[in-house]
């Protein structure tokens, strides 16, 4: 099994920095063609099955990723993006409601980020998406196949400490860039990231 794994086309939220989680916010005309240049970019790259997050802003880059193409798109709530709940469309560099070490603990120390009123932690959307990985490995129909995985910036990051050793270094890096793709061999039952935050637009 190989596993693309994509963050979801740029949003007029992305833009802003605004925290968007699981308010269903769509793709921005840059995140469309974004989407639509990386599937260009990907073109020649054999997929079976997308599975994406039920936001739209996912599914729009699924869908435009996969343009002119027969492959089948499913969604899975397991790999949507982490809830900040009552903290959903605050601004992460101005915000007067979000506490002061909000932002600092967010990207050095995701592990321990103040959960949102009514929101996720970390750890949770590693265990909801740890869960959605097994269900890949425990279904034979899918031993074989090619999967685009269409999801988020802290979903696809929690999603992929399945394939490290060090289970609190999330970000590895920082958030993806919209529409990077990292590339995972899974052979009997061990994922492999062969390549992270690949870009196939210009």
């Amino acid at each position: 099994m190989r596993l693309y794994i994509i963050r979801h086309g740029e949003t007029e939220w992305n833009k802003v920095k605004r925290l968007q989680g699981q308010t269903d916010i769509p793709l921005a005309e840059e995140g469309i063609r974004l989407a639509r240049e990386t599937g260009v970019g990907m073109k020649d790259i054999p997929i079976d099955l997308v599975i994406s997050s039920p936001l739209t802003r996912a599914f729009q880059t699924a869908q435009l990723l996969t343009e002119g193409r027969d492959i089948p798109i499913l969604t899975d709530e397991r790999i949507i993006e982490i809830s900040f709940g009552a903290w959903e469309g605050e601004c992460i560099l101005d915000s007067e409601v979000l506490p002061p070490d909000f932002r600092r603990l967010f990207y050095e120390d995701p592990l321990h980020c103040i959960c949102p009123p009514g929101g996720e932690t970390f750890s949770d959307v590693c265990k909801r998406t740890g869960a959605f990985y097994q269900s890949l490995l425990n279904n034979p129909d899918y031993a074989e196949k090619n999967i685009l995985i269409s999801t988020h910036g802290a979903a696809s990051r929690c999603l992929l400490t399945q394939f490290y050793e060090d289970k609190n270094d999330i970000w590895r890096g920082g958030v993806p860039k919209n529409c990077a793709v990292t590339m995972v061999e899974v052979l009997g039952g061990v994922g492999t990231v062969v390549a992270k935050d690949r870009l196939f637009y210009e």
